[in-house]
């Protein structure tokens, strides 16, 4: 019987090597982005429904969150047309991406499910978002990210005992220290090509 196998040169073994390796790892460029624009909006939304139900009359506060609709598609289509220019497409991208994905559809299933007691709803959110978070930190390997999805978690339970007037302001809270934090440094990290 004749072995088939080729030998290969070094070279080869070299490429096919880097190869594996680059499938696994993650490219954090769109990172920064998406923490950066989640942690502004869902800020402004908060801060707005509660100065609204605080210091005006307003029989809707809470129609500032609504701003979160159009802030979804914005994500989603810089997300699209910058991922469609990546290179490549490694495993730790798309699980990265899944996790993000799999976050967005459990928050809408909450928002639908607890759509008649909305006002309680912050401590879940929360709850929910230091989830991609956490492992979003695993992922890049960040442990400012880890950070910030242990913070979601903290400021999540603070919410829950804080009563009506204070809980609102849970929500800049962990998006300050969950996302923006993390949101800048990620940004400062790719720009100083420290990845």
């Amino acid at each position: 019987m004749e072995n088939d196998e080729k030998m290969m040169t070094g070279e080869e073994s070299l490429r096919i090597i880097t190869e594996m390796i680059n499938k696994t790892k993650v490219s954090i460029r769109q990172g920064s982005f998406h923490l950066l624009f989640w942690g502004w909006l869902l800020i402004f939304c908060s801060l707005s429904a509660w100065l609204l139900a605080k210091y005006t009359g307003y029989a809707h506060p809470y129609y500032a969150w609504f701003l979160v609709i159009p802030g979804a598609f914005v994500s989603m289509i810089y997300g699209f047309v910058n991922g469609r220019k990546e290179k490549v497409h490694t495993y730790g991208n798309m699980l990265y991406m899944w996790t993000w994905i799999g976050f967005l559809i459990a928050a809408t299933v909450l928002f639908i499910v607890q759509a008649g007691n909305m006002q309680n709803v912050t401590p879940y959110i929360l709850l929910l978002a230091g989830f991609p978070t956490f492992l979003s930190g695993f992922i890049i390997k960040f442990k400012p990210l880890i950070f910030g999805g242990t913070c979601f978690w903290v400021v999540a339970l603070l919410v829950h005992f804080a009563g009506p007037d204070l809980a609102p302001l849970g929500t800049p809270v962990a998006m300050l220290i969950g996302y923006l934090i993390p949101g800048y440094m990620l940004k400062n990290r790719v720009n100083d090509d420290k990845i």
